[in-house]
């Protein structure tokens, strides 16, 4: 160390300092040490950026420190499919059974037993739980005639409306049920008359003809038959295609009145012919039994009809409906009502056993009618009045939600509420009661702590019997909502009618069906220990209409399932819209116990649970494709057998064909990838590797949202020709029955109506979707 010497100090002397010279100290925190402490920092700032954000919801990312995001709290699968198992019950299933079902409860007629749905749900544990109501446009009954006239010739060949005074009623139609001491809800002071719901209000008085069934196949028949159809009454039986179609090919064929009525020969052996009883002494049908229901045009659209496209809210602006629902009138009737209008055509016009096989079948021939067509003779006449009152009402939907960790993902439960008569105790209140015991189920499991993984809405829809109005309008009121988060809508409408498990559904679906159906006991098992899956002979339909899910698939694109518990054809005849499908019937003859009521219950809940706890969406995209190629096959068939010979030229579609191939090959890679990510999930990844945790969290959202938003991909703007409403070109209610599906619907239709221009149009269009869906599984 050197110190410089100094010289005297005073007060003017400067201050002089010691200057010491020593080596570099060596430096302390070394570069390496410096950046891994930075790097700390910033992995601790985006880990508690990424905690804030899970925190207040957004982008929803994973806890790596805490619960595994991609599971449920509180209970394992295993636990709470147990507490499904477990929790339903029979004397509950009858006990909402009976509530529904005790006085009428007609759309926009029922806020009563809408409030008392969500009160129940709340006192199970969903307290959210609100009534949405729609102002929509429908009609209720306020008179009806149907009489069988002879009228004096001198009254001239042809008039409309009432008969004259001279004119002799050979048959009045009661147009009403028997009232039966056993069964109490049928003699009810307010119980609903019969009648159609949209029918037209009318007058009118003409000759009239047996049509069959009102297909337009069956008029198309009577037309090569040289049978008159305009100006004339058409008489026709239920069955093949939806009521209103009926109505509908009448109108266009310019007949001006239609009656309706229930066939026994539809009733296979199960008839008082064959020796049963009619209800209530036997399984048999009630001869007065009349079907009552919608004549709206559900092959054009559902919902509200003065609202195509947008919710009935009040003041909103609303469209003539002249093109959706009939301008012609309309009646439901008995078969008992009608044994003397068929009999009255005895011997005029070609008998239906001159016709093609549709045309057999009808089982009044024992009571003397020989099914003859008609015309009927010109002073043979039907008088049928039909005064409707129609009004815009309100229409109440319940519904419930179950909040999840995932709000961005969600599972809707449905059924209408709503029914034509007193009692709805299959349609639709089987459903009602199911759903009400699913709800009980997953309430205690919040009780014991569980915390769903996906959110969860339960929806008992109003207004489904006129034309799913509930349902549709609240899809088009939360379309934006929906088509971002909905994962799957599962539908029970008349969950228990027999005991045969039925299902339609979209084909992503099919696996998680057969899955939940194997967990559940049949509750008639010839051998010990057999579940619905083993007694189910497996088979699943396309989804046509006629039930609520109708808006979800076929507008917005979300999968949809539909299942219940049908009648076999050795079962008591259902009197489906009739006053006798009552309590009474339900525990006497459809499901003595309430056994099948909870047997839905059972199969609706684990199928809804394997939808919300499974991290990975239980689809199967592979399922999809291959079904698509089932579609092709038929389609391809039925264009060979055109006789438009540049159709036939066309039938193999083989460009449609290669598109399906590319879509298969693609779902099954993306089918395989979700399931290896599926067993990822389990594996035990050291909180060290949290950078494996994300990166595993974030690659099963987007697996999800491709499953999610796939079925979306197939939806096309414009909609299908003349009935813009309905979106999917893969799925769509058939054009000319409506309750039954038909797929690759544009092009099928085209070709039915040797539309070659049509044919190439969609067969470009479907090409186009089916590609496009492909490369959205591989982006």
């Amino acid at each position: 160390m050197a110190i410089h010497k100094t010289m005297a100090v005073n007060e003017k002397t400067r201050l002089l300092f010691q200057k010491v010279i020593v080596p570099p100290r060596k430096e302390y925190i070394p570069r390496l040490f410096r950046h891994l402490c930075t790097s700390i920092l910033v992995t601790v700032l985006v880990v508690s950026v990424c905690l804030f954000a899970r925190k207040n919801d957004w982008a929803q990312g994973p806890n790596i420190f805490g619960p595994w995001p991609l599971r449920s709290e509180g209970l394992s699968l295993k636990e709470l499919q147990e507490i499904l198992l477990t929790t339903p019950q029979e004397d509950k299933a009858r006990e909402w059974s009976q509530y529904y079902t005790a006085g009428p409860h007609l759309a926009g007629k029922n806020l009563s037993q809408a409030i008392w749905t969500r009160e129940l749900w709340q006192g199970f544990g969903i307290q959210d739980s609100s009534l949405v109501a729609y102002d929509v446009y429908l009609n209720y009954p306020a008179g009806h005639r149907l009489a069988l006239v002879e009228r004096n010739q001198n009254n001239g060949s042809h008039y409309p409306g009432n008969h004259k005074a001279s004119d002799t009623v050979k048959y009045e139609c009661k147009l009403e049920e028997d009232v039966l001491s056993e069964d109490s809800t049928t003699g009810l002071a307010n119980r609903v008359p019969t009648f159609h719901g949209y029918s037209a209000s009318g007058n009118v008085t003409a000759q009239f003809v047996y049509v069959n069934r009102g297909t337009s196949w069956d008029y198309e028949d009577l037309v090569k038959a040289n049978v008159t159809l305009k100006g004339k009454i058409a008489l026709a039986r239920y069955g093949i295609n939806f009521r209103g179609l009926k109505v509908d090919r009448a109108y266009e064929l310019g007949m001006i009145g239609v009656v309706i009525y229930s066939d026994p020969g539809d009733d296979g052996d199960i008839t008082v012919e064959n020796g049963f009883k009619p209800y209530p002494d036997g399984p048999a049908r009630n001869p007065s039994s009349v079907e009552r229901g919608s004549v709206q045009y559900l092959n054009k659209l559902s919902g509200d009809p003065t609202t195509p496209g947008y919710p009935s809210k009040p003041g909103v602006p609303r469209l003539n409906t002249s093109d959706l629902i009939p301008s012609i009138p309309s009646l439901p009737i008995s078969y008992q009502d009608a044994l003397p209008l068929l009999k009255a055509l005895n011997g005029h016009g070609p008998k239906a056993s001159q016709f093609n096989e549709y045309w057999q079948g009808g089982g009044l021939q024992y009571k003397g009618v020989d099914y003859n067509v008609g015309p009927s003779p010109s002073n043979i006449v039907l008088n049928l009045v039909s005064q409707q009152e129609y009004t815009i009402t309100p229409i109440w939907n319940v519904i419930g939600i179950i909040n999840g960790t995932l709000s961005d993902e969600v599972i809707i439960l449905g059924n209408h509420r709503d029914a034509w008569i007193a009692g709805g105790a299959g349609d639709p209140n089987s459903g009602s009661a199911a759903l009400n015991e699913v709800i009980r189920s997953f309430g205690v499991a919040l009780k014991q702590g569980w915390k769903p993984l996906r959110t969860i809405v339960f929806a008992s829809w109003d207004g489904e019997e006129y034309g799913l109005l509930g349902s549709t309008e609240w899809v088009e009121e939360y379309i934006p909502w929906l088509s971002q988060a909905a994962i799957a809508y599962i539908n029970v409408d008349v969950g228990v009618r027999g005991d045969v498990f039925t299902v339609n559904s979209n084909p992503l679906l099919h696996k998680i069906i057969y899955a939940a159906a194997s967990l559940v006991p049949s509750p008639n098992q010839t051998i010990s220990g057999q579940t619905i899956r083993d007694l189910w002979n497996g088979k699943m339909r396309t989804l046509g209409s006629g039930s609520d899910f109708a808006s979800f698939q076929h507008v917005v694109g979300i999968p949809a399932i539909d299942m219940g518990f049908k009648a076999a054809k050795n079962s008591p005849i259902y009197h489906y819209h009739s006053n006798y499908d009552s309590f009474t019937w339900m525990e006497s003859f459809g499901d003595p116990g309430f056994h099948y009521h909870i047997a839905m219950t059972k199969v609706w809940a684990l199928l809804a649970a394997s939808l919300i706890e499974s991290p990975i969406i239980a689809f199967n995209a592979t399922d999809f494709a291959h079904g698509l190629l089932s579609y092709h096959g038929i389609l391809s068939k039925i264009a060979s057998n055109s006789s438009d010979p540049s159709i036939r030229a066309l039938s193999h579609f083989s460009e449609l064909h290669q598109a399906i191939e590319i879509l298969t090959a693609v779902a099954i890679g993306f089918d395989a990838r979700a399931a290896e990510l599926a067993s990822s999930i389990d594996e035990d990844i050291p909180w060290w590797k949290w950078w494996r945790k994300i990166q595993l969290y974030y690659e099963i959202k987007k697996i999800n949202g491709k499953y999610k938003h796939f079925e979306r991909q197939f939806l096309y703007a414009d909609g299908l020709d003349g009935r813009p409403f309905y979106k999917h070109v893969i799925f769509a209610p058939e054009y000319l029955t409506a309750y039954g599906g038909v797929t690759f619907p544009g092009l099928r239709e085209s070709v039915d109506k040797l539309n070659l221009e049509g044919v190439q149009r969609w067969n470009a269009i479907i090409i186009g979707k089916i590609n496009t869906a492909a490369e959205f599984l591989k982006a």
